[in-house]
């Protein structure tokens, strides 16, 4: 498989955990973690693999680490 790059904009601290899909390369996720020491970005990691349905060890954060929008390579 040919590494794809993905689109997600997150929201951290929220009530419930979901994961939607607005495009092929697009998706909206809202984790219960809050932004600290990257807690949100781990869970994020983990919603990920579960949404996708893919070892978390095949998707590697790109870029926005420490905002809303980040982009992650499925390899």
């Amino acid at each position: 498989m040919a590494a794809k790059w993905i689109f997600v904009k997150v929201h951290p601290n929220a009530k419930k955990e979901a994961l939607i899909q607005n495009s092929p390369s697009r998706f909206e996720a809202w984790v219960k973690a809050k932004p600290i020491e990257g807690r949100a970005n781990d869970a994020l990691l983990a919603l990920l693999g579960r949404g996708l349905n893919i070892s978390t060890s095949r998707i590697k954060l790109v870029k926005g680490g420490l905002g809303h929008n980040k982009v992650f390579q499925l390899i």
